[in-house]
């Protein structure tokens, strides 16, 4: 493939990173991170072939919420830095050749922001419309409650005004009403001034609860999302909006924008239907649920892409499956109630649920490089972090970065760290993953998942077993001769798998390379 596409559409083959500023590093000792550790440590990001770090939100808060619960979109929490600080960050990130993209949540804010404060003072606040106000709560105020064992409703009665305000997340998290032409403004006016300070781009928070605003004079939700993306390339035009949509994939696509084109609102939407049956896979150690979900996953507009991920940094949602499919995915990864949350996700971390077996790690990491989509990582996952179940609900698998691991993987050509690294660097050595048609290659036993990934001539070709038996693949189907991408050994059709085994094999036409 000619690179200047691949740089073009950057998002398409990058390597992203989620971390909190506050959990990475702590360089003075006072308790919690800050920007200048953050930087300290940038040189881990790029020896692990990181080229996109995506920032949870580091902005001013009571932090009722991990920093979720805003009180200033434009301003750095005084905890953490200073805008200085940020900006010393994003361009030592961009030196060593990493974009820098920021969450944007901008569905509510903390009830402590001076806009919700001027809101609540009286019904003819101008700021009043900032929010969604009811006299009386609906009939079904209690439907779609996302925290379930902290609220009852999405309506709270404001005292001092007699009207009730809606709340989708916490109810010290007030919705903003995005139905106002005002807030619309000053969302835009948020992104534009972090993209000065050298952001790429945002992960959007919530998207589907963004666009639902229960008032009638709302134009068409995705003409807004729209908007926004017409925005963001104007200010910027290599910014990418990732969104979280958590919706059937037929729900989803409509996120991206027109079907038919390019598409025009979110660049990425990330695949919480695959990462789902994926744990079921695993699971059952059958290949069958994810490979069915890859079949029925729709090709997003030609610039835009799906992220996949093995876990980010809320609970390990689990909630599209039916109830007896999660119920085996408990039973395998969290039979302890206190290992759930929400009776719909785990509080987990991937080396934990699978008993610290790191042929079977290596091998769920392996599968994320190698299916179709941009792979995100969640930090600490290149060094096997496990969860702290002492800590409260998703702040469990939000602990500080295990440095020490890290230090002694450093050297370790077994070791996870080094496994990650390698990856990495043989998923951007093969454009075909992140560029290719990609197809199911039929293979007989169950707990096998082979595909392949074709592209301009190229051909990569991708084999895991999931399963705990050793196992023959017979990949004679495949035109040309095959090669190991690390080793570039030849590689007989008949390929042998060992338990929890993976291969990445390249098919060489004629015995010659393909070109890329």
């Amino acid at each position: 493939m000619k690179l200047t596409r691949t740089a073009d559409l950057w998002w398409k083959n990058a390597v992203v990173y989620c971390l909190d500023v506050e959990t990475f590093h702590d360089s003075d000792g006072d308790g919690h991170g800050d920007f200048r550790g953050l930087t300290q440590k940038i040189d881990h990001l790029h020896n692990l072939g990181v080229t996109c770090v995506w920032l949870m939100p580091f902005y001013p808060s009571p932090d009722r919420d991990d920093g979720y619960d805003i009180t200033d979109f434009y301003g750095v929490d005084p905890r953490l830095g200073t805008h200085g600080d940020f900006v010393e960050f994003v361009r030592t990130a961009r030196d060593r050749g990493m974009r820098v993209i920021a969450d944007l949540v901008v569905n509510h804010t903390s009830d402590q922001h001076p806009w919700f404060e001027e809101a609540r003072s009286s019904r003819d606040n101008p700021r009043r419309d900032w929010y969604v106000w009811r006299d009386q709560p609906p009939p079904d105020a209690e439907k779609g409650v996302v925290f379930p064992d902290q609220e009852k409703s999405l309506w709270e009665l404001d005292k001092k005004t007699g009207q009730y305000y809606l709340h989708r997340f916490y109810k010290h998290q007030p919705d903003l009403n995005v139905a106002n032409p005002e807030v619309r403004d000053e969302i835009a006016r948020v992104m534009g001034f972090w993209m000065e300070l050298g952001l790429s781009g945002f992960r959007v928070d919530a998207v589907p609860f963004l666009l639902e605003a229960p008032v009638q004079d709302l134009p068409d939700p995705h003409d807004y999302l729209c908007d926004l993306r017409a925005f963001l390339s104007r200010r910027n035009g290599e910014g990418v909006l990732l969104g979280e949509v958590n919706l059937p994939y037929t729900d989803t696509m409509k996120f991206f924008g027109s079907v038919d084109g390019v598409g025009d609102e979110l660049h990425m939407c990330f695949d919480f239907i695959g990462m789902q049956q994926m744990y079921l896979s695993l699971a059952r150690k059958d290949a069958s649920p994810l490979t069915h979900a890859l079949k029925e996953r729709p090709l997003p507009p030609r610039d835009c892409h799906w992220a996949t991920f093995v876990r980010n940094h809320d609970e390990l949602t689990l909630d599209k499956l039916t109830e007896s499919e999660r119920q085996e995915v408990f039973d395998a990864f969290g039979p302890d109630p206190d290992m759930q949350l929400y009776g719909r996700g785990l509080r987990r971390r991937l080396p934990s649920m699978l008993g610290g077996d790191l042929r079977r790690i290596k091998m769920v990491y392996s599968l994320l490089f190698t299916l179709p989509g941009t792979p995100v990582l969640f930090y600490g996952e290149e060094v096997g972090m496990t969860e702290d179940l002492s800590q409260e609900g998703r702040l469990a698998v939000r602990t500080p970065m295990w440095w020490d691991a890290a230090r002694e993987q450093r050297h370790d050509d077994g070791s996870l760290l080094a496994w990650i690294k390698k990856l990495i660097k043989g998923y951007r050595d093969c454009p075909e993953l992140a560029w290719g048609t990609f197809q199911v290659i039929d293979a007989p036993e169950p707990g096998v998942l082979a595909h392949r990934c074709d592209i301009d001539g190229g051909t990569v070709v991708a084999v895991h077993n999931l399963g705990d038996a050793e196992v023959q693949v017979d990949l004679s189907s495949v035109e040309g001769e095959l090669t190991d991408v690390f080793t570039e050994e030849p590689v007989k059709p008949k390929v042998a798998l060992e338990p929890y085994g993976c291969r990445w094999l390249r098919a060489w036409a004629d015995g010659a390379q393909v070109n890329r």
